[in-house]
């Protein structure tokens, strides 16, 4: 078995040597890793064989984000067999989008595709991405056109999910799409400068711009094990698409506070008209008052949670803590 290097590497502050030098791979290919001893065998023979179908020279970049069964051992084992396939293997587990963004540092390729590991996302699709690349696009995503193996409500929600942003935020970020995308070298330059802790790459990509182009594909059901993305992290991830780009939750907030402000003040007015005019029927009760506390106390717990959402994303950032922190890795020079 190959052997790992002893020293840990912590993610770079600025461009480092593979934006300098001369590229000598056309294409890198991005993988991160967890959990995934059932596919990994699978994943790489059917990347390897679409990549020699497509391009001429290509680097697998593997990213092993903390995994807990076999994946590293069989990782390791690629490596031993074949020089183009690369491994990065964190200190622990930092996050898929993490993981995505370490693969992009290291590579050295002219362009980047970024695909997961579960082969929901085709290999055989990159060389229709390449094709767009060599007309001139510098970044063609994928977008699903129909999705196999997921139950109505991951297919409802994922659509709701990429409406509601699209709606939420002034970049205008495809829906139906993922990670999985092709990236030239000129837009990675401008991706690498941007080391936000809370990482959004779908959202990061559209934003720098560039000119952009789509590839439809029939996303397949995963070929081993289980979803990486439970309702807990696609939640999570939601509201980090949404808290990255966007400051109308803010705006909603303030909106609130006005709308109960207004509220307040319109129950106040019927009771000084019901104690000048009517004095009679002012019956003494809690329920009136009691309403109007819990709706006004709900409105300031909904707003406070808002701005603590904004206050822990700063006080993340304020820290410049490294995104990641590689353990081991394996074929870099």
């Amino acid at each position: 078995m190959q052997q790992l290097s002893d020293h840990a590497t912590s993610a770079p502050q600025a461009p480092g040597p593979s934006f300098s030098r001369v590229k000598d791979v056309t294409l890198s290919v991005v993988v991160p890793l967890y959990n995934e001893e059932l596919v990994i065998d699978a994943m790489y023979d059917r990347l390897t064989m679409a990549l020699r179908d497509c391009v001429d020279s290509y680097e697998i970049v593997m990213v092993n984000d903390g995994s807990r069964d076999r994946t590293l051992q069989l990782a390791l084992e690629i490596c031993r067999r074949d020089k183009a396939v690369r491994l990065l293997n964190f200190s622990r587990n930092f996050g898929h989008q993490i993981a995505i963004t370490a693969g992009m540092d290291r590579c050295r390729g002219r362009c980047i595709v970024v695909i997961d590991a579960d082969l929901q996302d085709p290999p055989e699709v990159i060389a229709q991405m390449l094709e767009k690349w060599r007309e001139g696009y510098h970044v063609v995503y994928g977008v699903r056109a129909q999705r196999k193996g997921e139950t109505w409500f991951k297919r409802v929600t994922a659509k709701a999910f990429y409406r509601f942003l699209r709606r939420m935020t002034p970049v205008e970020i495809p829906v139906d799409t993922g990670d999985f995308r092709l990236i030239d070298r000129r837009v990675l330059s401008e991706l690498y400068r941007m080391r936000e802790q809370a990482r959004f790459v779908r959202g990061m990509v559209s934003w720098v711009g560039f000119k952009q182009a789509e590839v439809q594909f029939v996303r397949e059901e995963r070929f081993a094990g289980e979803t990486k993305y439970p309702l807990r992290k696609m939640l999570r991830f939601a509201i980090d698409g949404v808290l990255s780009f966007s400051q109308l939750p803010l705006k909603v907030a303030s909106a609130f506070g006005f709308l109960s402000a207004l509220v307040s003040f319109l129950f106040m007015v019927y009771g000084l008209v019901q104690r000048a005019f009517y004095p009679e029927s002012v019956v003494p009760g809690w329920a009136s008052i009691f309403s109007a506390i819990l709706f006004i106390g709900g409105v300031q717990l909904i707003c406070l949670g808002i701005l603590g959402e904004y206050v822990g994303r700063i006080y993340e950032e304020v820290k410049r803590r490294p995104l990641y922190i590689v353990q081991d890795e394996v074929n870099f020079e």
